[in-house]
């Protein structure tokens, strides 16, 4: 039964990680490259999207929370959120089946904004959803649970990246030519996407089990009080938070860094594919195997240690070189090993939390302890993609016969500074209890 409970709850992150990827990797460069909308106005709005999120992320855990209906306390609002969820990704992405003229930038923009903040607020309501890993699993079956649900990331990234691969390149040209063209294989994958996470929650309604009831006395306030009083869970969430700011950066920029700084060809491209999602499978084991053997801890120091290395290598593309093929497959398998650590390891420190402040209060209020980081995750990558805009506004130079901004390349020292700043943090401050 566990078994196949781990596999229920793990399925949807499928569908979501590609709704979230084409988003996250994908809407910053169709804006920017495609409809030419200046980087600072993309990563306003992508920046406030990041901060629905962190307002409505938390409210919908503490209603999930405090609301037992006949469905349990999660399944409702997974039930009414994923249609709109579906929905707002569609007219995000695709601008041109209602707006007469994308030429029109201040209009655009303000869609980009609708849309934008729709999509991030029924995001946030599948929140109750990750609520499970606490509420469901034994602190010794969340590994296992988060290693499932990241591997299911893995399959959504891969579709991801082939669908980057064989089609949003190909759209980028098609837009600068003429924005108001919405070709088929572009339109056809985002519908497909959309029906697919759709079913693929429905399922966890239907075949995922209600959980038990249980009575939550505090009221917000006194779970806010309690929250910001549990000494652990603040500091994790502030180092959380800052080295969000760098991968939020890292993940909207590496579409605009292949495009515009790589250029490699389908052939390159579809290897470096290859490369780097065998990376993340194989780290996502390693770091779960980290994790059983030295601890939380230690498991996210390493992958911060990875990232800060790796990552100031994107300034090796400002020197005369034959080829960048072989040193940028092994920046971007870096990247990918860092991202998968990101990926597991956050989400279980969380559940641990969530289960010590049970044990404390004698309440499993899951879906707080789910939905109150993101308020800190959101708001340091609200400011993540803000800075993204500015540093995409840099000066433009040229690097052979190449021409783009010099931000393309600086983004990845910067977010290797930031990693640094939350690593000093966690030497001097962070304890984990699951790790005692």
């Amino acid at each position: 039964m566990t078994k196949y409970k781990i596999l229920i709850f793990g399925l949807p992150r499928v569908g979501l990680t590609i709704l979230l990827g084409v988003e996250v990797y994908t809407v910053f460069a169709i804006y920017t490259i495609g409809y030419s909308l200046t980087p600072f106005l993309v990563g306003l709005a992508l920046g406030i999207g990041y901060f629905c999120t962190a307002i409505f992320s938390f409210l919908f855990g503490w209603i999930s929370d405090k609301k037992y209906t006949k469905l349990g306390r999660r399944k409702p609002f997974i039930f009414v959120s994923s249609p709109l969820y579906a929905l707002s990704f569609i007219f995000l992405l695709m601008p041109s089946l209602i707006l007469p003229d994308l030429n029109d930038k201040q209009l655009l923009f303000i869609w980009l904004l609708v849309w934008e903040s729709i999509f991030r607020i029924s995001l946030s309501a599948t929140t109750p959803y990750q609520a499970w890993l606490a509420e469901q699993f034994e602190i010794t079956e969340r590994p296992k649970a988060s290693q499932v649900q990241s591997i299911f990331n893995l399959l959504g990234t891969l579709i991801l990246w082939i669908f980057n691969f064989l089609i949003i390149t190909d759209v980028l040209d098609q837009l600068e030519t003429s924005v108001n063209i919405i070709p088929y294989s572009f339109s056809l994958p985002l519908i497909i996407f959309a029906i697919i996470t759709l079913t693929l929650l429905y399922l966890n309604v239907f075949l995922m089990p209600t959980e038990p009831y249980f009575e939550i006395k505090s009221n917000l306030g006194k779970i806010l009080k309690t929250s910001l009083k549990n000494k652990d869970f603040m500091i994790v969430s502030f180092m959380l938070g800052i080295s969000s700011i760098a991968w939020s950066i890292i993940a909207a920029q590496l579409l605009p860094y292949f495009d515009q700084v790589l250029q490699y060809s389908p052939f390159e491209y579809f290897i470096s594919l290859l490369i780097v999602f065998a990376a993340l499978v194989i780290f996502l084991d390693i770091w779960k195997r980290i994790i059983k053997k030295y601890g939380r801890k230690r498991a996210i120091t390493y992958v911060f240690y990875l990232a800060i290395i790796v990552l100031p290598c994107t300034l090796i593309n400002l020197f005369p070189l034959n080829s960048y093929f072989v040193i940028n497959i092994i920046i971007l398998t870096g990247i990918g090993a860092s991202l998968a650590g990101w990926f597991l390891i956050p989400a279980v420190i969380y559940a641990d939390l969530a289960q010590g402040d049970q044990e404390k209060t004698g309440e499993l209020k899951a879906g707080t302890y789910t939905g109150l980081p993101l308020i800190f995750l959101n708001l340091f990558q609200a400011f993540g993609v803000f800075i993204l805009g500015l540093i995409n506004e840099l000066p433009y130079i040229n690097v052979g016969s190449k021409f783009y901004s010099i931000g393309l390349l600086l983004w990845g020292p910067i977010c290797s500074a930031i990693l640094g700043v939350s690593l000093i943090f966690i030497w001097k401050y962070v304890q984990i209890s699951a790790d005692q």
